[in-house]
């Protein structure tokens, strides 16, 4: 009886240290410390990155180059005109300029592109936090509802505790046999191994939302003591249009078919011809050191510019491929679009009215709850009085549990419901 006693004031005492923390306060947590939610949000960046003008190829190219070189050469001859023995030294330098004007206006629709890429990144870093704020909210939840559960069977378990020391009592006095005893001790050590087992649902329940919040596993952490349902105020005519315009997977499938057709235009880019500017500058200084003629000096320094017009006219019908690809692409898009739309209205229905039955079947587990209280105090009462048999008593100690913890699965389960919903209209906070 004690160690029960210990582990139920152990645990009063292990949560109320803790500050309780809130939905608000996790969806913050998990928006800063999650890993899956930091990539997403540097891959968006590295997207966005990818704006620039020159990854487009707006820009021209620069390149700078140079060289020292120093050999020596030793000659004998009798021309007049040999150096003789002679140290060089030969210094270069040179900058080129390469700069496309014009590649059949595939850098304009590169430009396009990159920018819907970005967007793009930007709807999949969405679509992968909206994914993990969902799964935190359900840790949450999950946890809430071990908690409460937990409270049902510490009081189950109480209230055999009572029953059995009764019993005790009783049985020393010769008032009850001792298979009331036994039925009593069987019943409180069965709740006895209920609590324990459902102290390791907490604990579970407790790593696994310490893990997506990025903690660690076996941080304390203490969360709300109920789960709140939050009403419904939409039609099923809303919520399926407001799932159509919002929904991350639409809105991905959306800009994959706009990238498609700039992928189009691509393709029938190099059907066209291409002009591009180039300009180099060269720059030289070599220096002779001859045991004839002394040391001799030359500077040079060479400049050109021109343009370049090219036009491929055959290429093996490679071009012909790409550009018939790309139609196909396309159409594979538009398809991925319909049948995103098709399962989403199927999913806003399943999910409507599953909201309706779970909210409905929450009504009704409190009906049951309230009913097995009332029976429980009548049993209690007829028991103190010896009216009532043990099994009697022990069947309506039993109906209260079970009707406490379909309720609370049920709260769990309608508010999953709900936030499924919020999820499939893209309602979820991630800023």
């Amino acid at each position: 009886m004690k160690k029960i006693l210990i582990i139920l004031f152990s645990g009063v005492i292990s949560t109320t240290a803790q500050t309780e923390m809130s939905v608000e306060d996790v969806i913050k947590l998990g928006l800063r410390n999650n890993y899956d939610i930091r990539i997403a949000r540097n891959n968006a960046e590295i997207a966005a990155n990818n704006r620039a003008l020159g990854t487009a190829g707006f820009l021209p190219a620069l390149d700078a180059g140079g060289g020292y070189q120093i050999s020596r050469s030793e000659q004998e001859t009798n021309s007049p005109f040999s150096f003789g023995n002679s140290d060089n030294e030969n210094l270069t330098g040179q900058i080129q300029l390469s700069w496309t004007l014009f590649d059949g206006f595939r850098m304009f629709t590169e430009r396009k592109r990159f920018n819907q890429l970005a967007d793009l990144g930007q709807y999949q870093a969405r679509n992968v936090i909206e994914n993990t704020v969902v799964a935190i909210l359900r840790a949450y939840f999950d946890l809430v509802q071990q908690e409460q559960l937990l409270d049902v069977a510490a009081n189950t378990l109480a209230i055999s505790e009572s029953r059995l020391s009764k019993e005790k009592v009783r049985n020393e006095l010769g008032g009850a046999s001792s298979t009331d005893l036994l039925n009593a001790r069987v019943s409180f050590n069965n709740d006895r191994a209920a609590f324990l087992s459902q102290q390791l649902n907490v604990d579970i329940a407790r790593k696994d939302l310490n893990i997506i919040l990025g903690r660690e596993p076996t941080e304390p952490i203490e969360v709300a003591k109920n789960i709140l349902l939050i009403p419904l105020e939409m039609i099923y005519e809303d919520i399926l249009n407001m799932a159509l315009e919002r929904n991350s997977a639409i809105v991905i499938a959306r800009q994959n078919l706009s990238i498609a057709r700039q992928n189009q235009y691509l393709t029938r880019s190099p059907l066209m011809p291409r002009l591009a500017l180039n300009s180099s500058y060269v720059y030289g200084d070599r220096t002779v050191d001859s045991e004839s003629r002394g040391e001799i000096n030359t500077k040079s320094t060479d400049w050109a510019a021109g343009l370049t017009l090219s036009w491929n006219l055959f290429n093996g019908f490679r071009n012909r491929v790409d550009i018939q690809n790309s139609k196909i692409e396309l159409k594979n898009r538009e398809l991925a679009l319909h049948n995103e739309e098709n399962r989403l209205a199927g999913l806003v229905r399943e999910k409507y009215d599953n909201y309706l039955k779970r909210v409905e079947l929450v009504a009704l587990e409190e009906e049951n709850v309230i009913a097995a209280e009332q029976n429980l105090q009548l049993q209690q009462d007829r028991y103190q009085i010896g009216t009532s048999s043990s099994l009697e008593f022990r069947d309506a100690q039993v109906n209260l549990a079970r009707a406490s913890n379909a309720l609370i699965v049920a709260r769990y389960q309608a508010r999953i419901s709900r936030l499924e919903i919020d999820q499939l209209i893209g309602n979820i906070v991630i800023d």
